[in-house]
Order: C-alpha cells, then structure tokens, then sequence
C-alpha cells in the first residue's frame, strides 16, 4: 500500500461519498418532490445532508471557536489566537484573552499527534482560559508538509517540547494529555539534566501511555500482535499530488479513522442512522450534540511514517520510557535527573485506550524527586475523553489541577478559582 495510488484512491472515495450525499440532498430538495406525499424523498434528502456532511469534514481543520472568555469585571474580552513560535511540524500558539491583567498560572498544553488536530482539545482551553494564560501546541497535517522539511518522528517531538518550554520560561506548568505524556516527561528530564533553568515548575500527566504493559487495552493488544514489518507494509502510504507533501510516507488521517471506527462500529453506526432520522423529522440542528462531537471526532490528519512507527516500536515494544532507556540525538535520557518539577499523574477508572496503571508508572520512574512533589488521582467512573474534556474534568478534575499548579508555584498565590459551566 505504500504507493501515491493507495492514498488517492483512499481520497477519491472520500470525495465521491461527498458528491452522492449532496446530490441526493440537491435532488430531494427539489420544491416539486412536495407534490409526492412519500416519505422516501425526506428519508433520501436527511440521508444526503448527513452523508455529505460527515464526508466533507473529514479533510477540513476545525475552527477553534474560543472568541471571549468573561473576565472578573463581569466583562467579555476577545480572545486572540496568536503564534507564539511557528515551526514546520508544529506551532506554539497562544491564547491572549485581550484586555484582562495577566493571570499569574501560565499553562502549556501539550496536544497529542494521533490523528486529531490539537482542537479535540478546545474545551479544555476553555475551561483553563478563565483562570490562566493558556499556550497550546499546534501540530501540522503531514501531507501539507513538504517532504524538503524532512523528517520528524518521537525525538523530534521531544525536541520541539523542549524548544518550547524554554521560550515559556521556568515559571511554566506543562499539562500532557494522552499520547504526548511520555514524551513531554522525557522532555522535562531532559531540561533537567542539561539547562535546569528552563524546567517547568509543574507537569501535569493525563491518561498517557507511559507504560503500556502495566495494563493491556485493545491498543496494545494491537501493538503486540504486529511487527513493524507488517505495519509498514499495511498501514502507510505516500501523499498524493492534491497536496504539499506530495511523496511525503505517511500514516494517513482517512486510514486512522477507520480504524478508529471499526473499534466502536455498532455505536457508530447506530448514530449515524439516529441523526438521519432526527434529519428528516426536522428535530436535527447544525449544532446538536451529534453533529458538535463528530465534528470534531471525523476531522483528521496524517501523521509522519517515522513518528507512527517509532512510536509503535519504541513506547510501545521496546517500551523504552518505562524502562527509563529513551534516546534523544544519541543522548540516554534519565528520568531519574527529574528533581524540582512537581509531577501529577491524573487517570480514569474506565479509560479503554491508556488503562489505569500505565500513567501512573511515571511516578516509579521519577527516582529522584520527593514525594511531597508528587501527586496522583484516579478519577471514579471516568472514560478516555471525560478525564480532560468532560464533566469529570470539569467538576473534579481541573479544580485539584490548578490547586497543584498553586501549590507549586513561587511568589503569590494564584487567584481563587472560578467555576466553569
């Protein structure tokens, strides 16, 4: 499959279901199917608006949609998204909520690369918005990338959260979400051992994979039961001519969501035939709860061959952050240097792609921090999403977050917390 015709057939068929979901919607909606009092032209027309919709979404970036937050003068202020620090892979972008006096709690929130853009992420910023200055990376679609840039897999990655803790300075809290959460510790270590200076004061680590074998998922059965050999075979491709990468090897964004969807095909499915249904009742709006999530659940993006297959090999296989024996350009990081960053582990009791147990061996590895500077909670009843972008995140989670951030931060104390609706 590692050819430019595997990827463009994938990217026809996408484009096709388009088309026939918007010429059947164009086709029913024609004033003379009122004359026909048969529901099939309703049932034709709710089946074309959804399909045309759900195809269409897939190769479009989501808006970020963050356009006030309310500050304590009762006021609404502009939110301008401004980048910070622009590099080819990724960018460090900056949420200024315009007008406001600036919040002593400065928080990076290290958005994963597993086929969403950082925007899955939007309701999170929002609930931090309020009460600190929120930067966030901002990884790039790898087809949009020319192939000139080169390549960049996990220890490029690592090395970019660097870069970007040192432009935020020491006075930073770094907050990890899922995959990016053994990195960003072995980026932390990193700084730790070399220019303690630019370290952050708190890391903050939420549902990540830091070691996979400490509880199996259906993700890490995945990981056992292929090699790489396979994977590389199987799974990537080369970006077509309709983009800037074109010959760039990827993991593509349309083959992730399948994947992605055949894991939970019955519910999928039942969602789609129920919102087509709510269509040609008229009871489906452009924002309700269906369209609001797979919105953003269907817009995906490729990811580089090397960082796909490095991940597979080295955090999942080799497991080389569990065993503290990770690499970055031919240096052994040691996650033991980890001596002044406050650390807290955050999981959820039902969480079916990082298990309970596989974050919380951060903990084990941090050999040379005090145990007054770590933390833990395993949120009760909570899924994968729920721990950083649900109710449980908002009602418990993020509360005892920032309390930690304050309680490990210097100078005066952060201002009281606001509750978040």
């Amino acid at each position: 499959m590692r050819y430019m015709i595997a990827y463009d057939w994938m990217e026809s068929v996408r484009n096709t279901n388009e088309w026939l979901g918007a010429t059947a919607k164009s086709m029913s909606s024609y004033p003379w199917t009122g004359l026909v009092p048969n529901p099939a032209f309703q049932m034709m027309r709710a089946w074309g608006e959804v399909t045309e919709r759900t195809f269409s979404r897939m190769v479009a970036k989501p808006d970020w949609n963050v356009s006030s937050v309310v500050g304590e003068d009762g006021r609404d202020h502009i939110v301008s998204i401004e980048r910070d620090v622009e590099r080819a892979f990724g960018d460090l972008i900056r949420f200024n909520v315009v007008g406001r006096p600036e919040k002593p709690r400065r928080v990076l929130l290290v958005a994963p690369m597993s086929g969403h853009y950082a925007t899955l992420l939007r309701s999170t910023v929002k609930s931090l918005l309020v009460d600190c200055e929120v930067w966030i990376t901002d990884w790039h679609n790898a087809r949009d990338i020319p192939v000139s840039e080169g390549k960049f897999d996990i220890e490029d990655y690592t090395l970019y959260l660097m870069d970007f803790m040192r432009h935020l300075g020491p006075d930073t809290h770094v907050i990890a979400v899922c995959q990016p959460a053994p990195l960003a510790l072995a980026a932390t270590a990193y700084l730790a051992e070399l220019e303690p200076e630019a370290q952050p004061r708190t890391l903050t680590l939420i549902g990540g994979p830091i070691d996979p074998d400490a509880a199996p998922t259906d993700v890490t059965d995945f990981g056992r039961s292929v090699t790489m050999g396979q994977l590389e075979h199987l799974a990537l491709q080369r970006v077509g001519y309709l983009y800037p990468g074109v010959g760039r090897m990827v993991y593509p964004g349309l083959a992730q969501l399948a994947s992605f969807m055949s894991m939970n095909a019955e519910t999928h499915t039942k969602a789609f035939s129920d919102q087509i249904l709510r269509v040609a009742k008229g009871e489906a709006s452009d924002h309700d709860k269906h369209n609001k999530f797979y919105d953003e659940y269907l817009a995906v993006m490729d990811m580089t061959a090397e960082f796909y297959l490095s991940t597979v090999e080295r955090i999942f296989k080799e497991r080389e952050i569990a065993r503290n024996a990770f690499v970055v350009n031919g240096h052994e990081v040691d996650i033991g240097k980890i001596s002044s960053v406050a650390v807290k582990v955050v999981e959820g009791e039902n969480d079916d792609i990082s298990a309970p147990g596989q974050c919380l061996a951060a903990l084990d590895l941090c050999t040379g921090l005090p145990a007054e500077k770590k933390a833990f909670h395993r949120e009760p009843g909570a899924g994968h999403y729920g721990i950083f972008a649900g109710k449980s995140w908002r009602n418990n989670i993020r509360p005892l977050v920032l309390e930690f951030i304050d309680a490990n931060s210097d100078g005066p104390k952060a201002t009281k917390l606001k509750a978040v609706t």
